[in-house]
């Protein structure tokens, strides 16, 4: 009986997000913007406050075969904090990639110097939530920033970032990255995908409560440490699900979630990781979300 459920809730729960799909994307996918229209200039509409820049920032990159993605997102993560004047590391979270994306970060470990690039090698490919919970281990920061390493988060946002987790009228614990709010946009994608991700993210938000976050399955995020630190041990789910649990887990602890708008750029070189096993993780997520929180 047990099983039947969950067959009949996983077909519901598909036909729904089928549905969501046509109707709450097909009308406005060709108004979907591909790029925003922020950049730099929206960082200068709030400041960041004196402490932030006494702060060390970890950045957290987990890669898996980024051997030509690493050394551009290096460098851009550099420039960004070096023009802001902010004090940042890098944690690279490599897990045994067949491309040697190893020997790239220890290529650059020495070229940046080991106070910029600190290196976690692990033996296999051991998920991504694991390997943020390495990475902050490794990292020294007092704030944490995690985001993809194949260049599909572009770090000019940061600081944009840190200012609204440094505004006065609204103090917030994690600031996410947001391609669904006004400035905010994608470049690259194909119809199917921008369908897939609109319908994924409208329908964790018609099913949980996320406290008005606007992008949840998004990883792009700046969070205080002390937030990270109590929310990762709790997160169970994998894959695209991982994400919209630590929303679902920050705002049932009562934290405080703000946003910014940020262009997602497709990634260049490598393979994307979406599949359809990605897929019906996000959906077997998304209902054992709904039913135990």
């Amino acid at each position: 009986m047990n099983n039947r459920r969950c067959v009949f809730f996983v077909v519901i729960t598909c036909a729904f997000f089928l549905a969501v799909l046509v109707r709450s994307t097909q009308a406005s996918i060709d108004t979907w913007p591909t790029s925003s229209t922020t950049s730099e200039e929206g960082a200068c509409l709030t400041t960041m406050s004196t402490n932030s820049f006494n702060m060390l920032y970890s950045i957290i990159l987990p890669t898996y075969n980024e051997r030509e993605n690493l050394p551009i997102m290096t460098q851009l993560v550099h420039d960004t904090f070096t023009d802001a004047k902010l004090n940042y590391e890098i944690v690279v979270v490599d897990d045994n990639s067949p491309d040697k994306t190893l020997d790239v970060a220890q290529s650059l470990q020495s070229i940046f110097g080991k106070d910029h690039i600190k290196i976690v090698s692990r033996a296999a490919k051991l998920g991504l939530g694991s390997a943020y919970s390495a990475g902050l281990k490794a990292s020294s920061g007092q704030r944490i920033i995690l985001m993809d390493a194949d260049l599909s988060h572009h770090p000019k946002f940061i600081p944009e970032m840190i200012a609204v987790m440094d505004s006065t009228t609204k103090k917030v614990d994690i600031v996410s990255g947001t391609r669904y709010s006004r400035g905010g946009g994608v470049a690259g994608w194909d119809t199917f995908r921008k369908l897939t991700s609109c319908g994924a993210n409208f329908l964790a938000k018609f099913l949980l409560a996320t406290g008005g976050a606007s992008d949840l399955t998004g990883s792009f995020r700046l969070y205080e440490r002390h937030a990270l630190e109590q929310i990762l041990p709790q997160v169970k789910q994998k894959g695209y699900a991982f994400q919209m649990e630590i929303i679902v887990r920050a705002h049932k602890s009562g934290m405080k979630i703000g946003d910014v708008p940020i262009t997602f750029v497709d990634r260049i070189y490598g393979e994307s990781k979406l599949g359809a096993n990605e897929i019906v993780m996000y959906l077997k997520g998304l209902l054992q979300l709904f039913f135990t929180t």
